[in-house]
């Protein structure tokens, strides 16, 4: 077996905690992880890892082995990514990290018309609202949106991730068209699950803030599934403007209480501080900065 597969392998075993977890994220099967270990173990003739049905545990000799190996995998990085530098072309994995929503409305599709400009680079896409180490985890690039509190980073900013709120023809037609945020506690409202007292959204009016309403007619994990709903008829939705674009332009959506959206949050582009970073993760990003810009720039 690969030695520096086997490294990887352990060093994913020791970091999520299991060999599940390493299989998952080195998408393997547990199985083959086992061999991998059970390899290593073999050849140092002394056991790596304690385990038992409840936990796991380095050794002293696997405490030894795990820093040594990530040394060792940073050194083969630093050499990989010294011969891409001499490229002009750029060329290799570019691994982003985005949240779902956005990546999958936004990112995705740049990510393929980037591709399709340089052939020679492979992307991989996490798109998750979990917040990504980005040297733990090894990715190039993180998409956030909300305030950025890391020195250790390069932050840019990219756009404003502006919310709308909005209901389908039929249903304003039916209960009429919001004029303030006070007339919420006469209109059906959809709401994400997530939503909470700690995170929910607040809308600015004339006499202070109005919370969107807590009762909400129709609660659901999905935005897509909220989306839906809207568009049959079900009630106020309030959503980011980039997942209802289409719908709004359209018409099946229509606008309403424009001057009392939330706030935008910003949205930034994270990446790790390099002298001299590598030529896919900078045309990535002028590739992203290029195509996103703010209708409001001039």
């Amino acid at each position: 077996m690969d030695k520096l597969r086997s490294m990887e392998t352990f060093i994913a075993v020791v970091e999520s905690g299991s060999f599940t977890g390493a299989a998952s994220r080195l998408e393997m099967s547990a199985v083959m992880v086992g061999k991998y270990i059970a390899l290593l173990e073999s050849q140092f003739g002394t056991r790596l890892l304690e385990r038992n049905t409840r936990r796991q545990s380095l050794t002293d000799a696997g405490r030894v082995y795990f820093e040594e190996a990530k040394r060792v995998l940073e050194q083969v990085a630093i050499a990989e990514n010294a011969v891409e530098r001499l490229r002009a072309t750029p060329a290799g994995t570019l691994r982003v990290t985005a949240p779902t929503s956005f990546g999958g409305c936004v990112i995705a599709p740049l990510t393929a018309t980037f591709l399709q400009r340089y052939p020679e680079v492979r992307v991989e896409l996490d798109l998750t609202n979990r917040k990504v180490d980005l040297v733990d985890e090894g990715v190039d690039l993180a998409i956030r949106i909300g305030d950025i509190h890391n020195d250790d980073l390069v932050a840019k900013f990219l756009c404003p991730y502006r919310m709308v709120i909005c209901a389908a023809p039929d249903y304003l037609a039916r209960y009429g068209t919001p004029q303030t945020p006070a007339d919420l506690v006469d209109h059906l409202c959809l709401s994400h699950t997530v939503w909470t007292a700690r995170n929910e959204w607040r809308l600015p009016g004339a006499e202070g803030e109005v919370r969107w309403k807590r009762d909400a007619i129709l609660r659901c994990n999905d935005g897509y599934g909220l989306r839906m709903a809207a568009k049959a008829g079900a009630g106020l939705l309030l959503q980011p403007e980039v997942l209802v674009a289409e719908e709004l332009a359209s018409g099946r959506l229509v606008r309403v209480l424009e001057n009392n959206t939330p706030e935008p949050r910003p949205v930034h582009l994270l990446w790790r501080q390099d002298l001299r970073p590598l030529p896919k993760l900078t045309e990535f990003i002028a590739h992203i900065m290029q195509a996103v810009r703010d209708p409001a720039d001039p």
